[in-house]
């Protein structure tokens, strides 16, 4: 269902409701076919939209990636979480927080993050942007590390502390234990809130 946004003219919403269902129609031929084998052809036949209506919109396959990969992750609200896990005087809560936050990612469009580490092997704009993406979640990562710095276990940069950090959340993980060993995802965040405690605070 398309939702109408306060605002807009109708042909704007037209064009939003277009590239809705192209997103629709490639989000699920990728990660049924991958992202090589998805023709825009294919595409354009799985939304039921012409090939060059395509291209007008987007004008390429990597920047309808892009699109579908921000339309997922929008309304995670990531930001707000992580300034609020920041502000959290508990460093062992500000974890649990983020473990939430990496289980909720994971859940929400794990299809989208295999998709593009595909991607990003063959298309030189994806592995850019890619690029770009896991830069700016290091970063984030590091933020929060260098704010609870002074609870860390002894002897842990933020340096290392954010190398851990970045291992216990690689989707290679949550793909062995969720989607490949049948682990509810609840557990996979508890797991993971233990991991952070442990690894990086040394509480048991």
């Amino acid at each position: 269902m398309v939702v109408k946004q306060a605002g807009l003219t109708h042909r704007q919403r037209q064009a939003l409701a277009t590239r809705q269902q192209i997103g629709q129609a490639a989000r699920a031929l990728f990660a049924r076919r991958g992202y090589v084998a998805t023709t825009i052809t294919a595409i354009a036949e799985a939304a039921d939209i012409p090939a060059p209506t395509i291209y007008s919109a987007f004008g390429s396959k990597a920047k309808i990636l892009e699109d579908i990969a921000w339309r997922a992750i929008e309304p995670l609200d990531i930001d707000r979480t992580h300034d609020a896990a920041l502000a959290e005087p508990d460093p062992s809560t500000g974890l649990r927080m983020t473990a939430q936050l990496q289980r909720r990612q994971y859940e929400v469009m794990f299809d989208v993050i295999a998709v593009y580490q595909e991607a990003a092997r063959t298309d030189p704009d994806i592995a850019a942007s890619l690029q770009v993406i896991m830069g700016n979640r290091e970063r984030a990562f590091a933020r929060h590390l260098e704010t609870i710095s002074g609870h860390l276990a002894p002897g842990l940069t933020v340096s290392d502390a954010t190398g851990i950090y970045l291992a216990l959340v690689l989707p290679e993980i949550y793909r062995t234990l969720v989607l490949e060993r049948g682990w509810p995802a609840d557990r996979y965040e508890a797991w993971l809130a233990g991991c952070f405690i442990q690894q990086l605070l040394g509480r048991a």
